[in-house]
């Protein structure tokens, strides 16, 4: 199965929603406080004194919260307001640029993983950000929009892989899809979101050829009867993709297809 990456396949309402979807990714990405502009995740463990390289402060962990300890001269800001003194923070769970601690238009967000705390530190003026162009991605193909099945497990379980940072961490999983392409079945394991929609890390014959070492899938809710549409035209860049930084899991036992999928996201593209 192949595609032209020059010429759209299907001129109808799916390839000007798959448009929309890639102009709205491209957007996001671009955004001020998107996956470009992360400078830096910093481990805590790294720092037993607390003090980070570059970022003002004294960050030290207390059990279930970390403390942030800072003088005047820091110009850090805590809810919008001038900071000084100590106050207990939590992680953070909204949008980046709604975290408790800046540092003018830096955004100072507090990670919890694995009973582990870490400091990402996103800056809009990054390098990244400056050089980021577009992102390469396979015009729209009807024939990757593929009808499959998915499959719950009796439990949800937890595999150990890989992330991108070189740390092995547990990634849920709560069954698998399964789908047909070229004549033949294949399954990708996948976690359940909140809202029921569903979550691949998945590699195919493309990876790390010519398209990134691997991709996320991220179909929506399947229906009472399991059927979900596997389209892979919406195959999507991971974080790490547009950022050394992140901790993307690599996929799973089991994820990657033999397959070249030709469609989706492929490539940062930079200037």
């Amino acid at each position: 199965m192949s595609t032209d990456a020059q010429q759209p396949h299907d001129s109808g309402q799916a390839a000007q929603d798959w448009k929309r979807w890639h102009d709205e990714r491209t957007a996001t990405v671009a955004a001020p406080y998107g996956p470009l502009s992360l400078t830096g995740t910093h481990w805590l463990s790294d720092y037993p004194e607390g003090h980070i390289p570059g970022v003002p402060g004294q960050w030290r962990e207390d059990g279930e919260e970390l403390v942030l300890s800072a003088a005047a001269a820091d110009g850090l800001t805590v809810d919008g307001k001038p900071f000084t003194g100590r106050v207990r923070l939590t992680a953070d769970r909204g949008p980046i640029g709604e975290s408790r601690v800046a540092h003018g238009e830096r955004r100072l967000v507090v990670l919890s993983r694995e009973g582990l705390w870490a400091v990402r530190d996103f800056d809009p003026d990054s390098v990244a950000r400056r050089a980021f162009r577009g992102i390469e991605a396979t015009s729209y193909d009807a024939r990757w929009a593929l009808p499959g099945t998915f499959r719950p497990y009796e439990s949800a379980r937890t595999v150990r892989v890989e992330n991108a940072d070189g740390v092995e961490r547990g990634l849920g999983l709560a069954g698998e899809i399964a789908f047909e392409a070229d004549g033949t079945e294949h399954t990708l394991q996948v976690a359940v979101e909140p809202d029921g929609s569903l979550w691949a890390v998945f590699a195919d014959a493309t990876s790390g050829n010519s398209s990134y070492r691997f991709r996320f899938l991220r179909p929506a809710a399947p229906s009472e009867d399991g059927s979900v549409t596997v389209d892979l035209n919406r195959a999507l860049l991971p974080p790490c993709a547009f950022a050394d930084h992140f901790i993307c899991p690599f996929p799973p036992p089991g994820n990657t297809l033999p397959i070249a999928v030709e469609a989706g996201e492929r490539n940062r593209v930079d200037g």
